[in-house]
């Protein structure tokens, strides 16, 4: 498998966010998000044995897993990575566009879904088949640049009742949606939905990566 980096940190999104957890950056995108702030992970990265992934993993001595990227779903290895690390008895997290179908990954995976809006100027490429495919344990992410990718989201929110079946976690784009806008905006609609902030950017604001 092609991995950009592997690295200890404190996981900054989702409702694990907070936790301690060991990253696997696995490298490619066939996306192009307006605010992608990983475009490194599109080419760089060097190949590495599965055997030798799960024993870099497990050198950490951390219980929680995020395989990330890029897009790791572009990987064909990529599942038999999250059984793997799962065997081992860790808690395995994934976080993918949500345009690669994610019924090839294990069930006990824990699927952070990033449903694109409008402004990432990808939102035409959503899989909308795979909301059936997630697991309760699953979590869909908008990633909101203003007002209109709000109105969105809410819609999509509503009209597929997400929160009555995941969590549901609005995130501002950094440095340009304001926090307080967006708090007020879900505070207003009372929507029952997570606010969350990239708590890595918060505690490394000078880091670009390896947070």
């Amino acid at each position: 498998m092609k991995v950009t980096e592997i690295f200890h940190s404190i996981q900054g999104e989702s409702s694990f966010a907070g936790r301690p957890c060991v990253f696997v950056r696995l490298t490619a995108c066939d996306l192009r998000c307006r605010w992608c702030d990983t475009e490194y992970a599109f080419f760089e990265g060097k190949n590495h044995e599965l055997e030798d992934l799960v024993a870099r993993v497990k050198s950490f001595d951390c219980p929680l897993v995020e395989i990330t990227g890029g897009e790791p779903l572009l990987q064909k290895e990529t599942p038999e990575l999250c059984q793997r690390l799962l065997d081992e008895g860790l808690e395995v997290m994934m976080e993918t566009g949500g345009h690669r179908d994610i019924s090839v990954l294990p069930k006990a995976v824990k699927v952070i879904m990033d449903l694109k809006c409008p402004g990432s100027g990808e939102s035409h490429q959503n899989r909308w088949e795979n909301l059936d495919h997630l697991q309760p344990s699953g979590e869909i992410k908008f990633v909101i640049a203003d007002r209109e990718d709000y109105e969105w989201a809410k819609d999509v929110v509503q009209r597929k009742q997400l929160a009555s079946r995941h969590a549901v976690l609005f995130s501002p784009v950094h440095d340009e949606l304001a926090y307080d806008v967006l708090a007020g905006w879900i505070l207003e609609d009372k929507l029952t939905v997570r606010f969350q902030t990239q708590l890595h950017k918060q505690i490394w604001p000078a880091v670009s990566r390896g947070v």
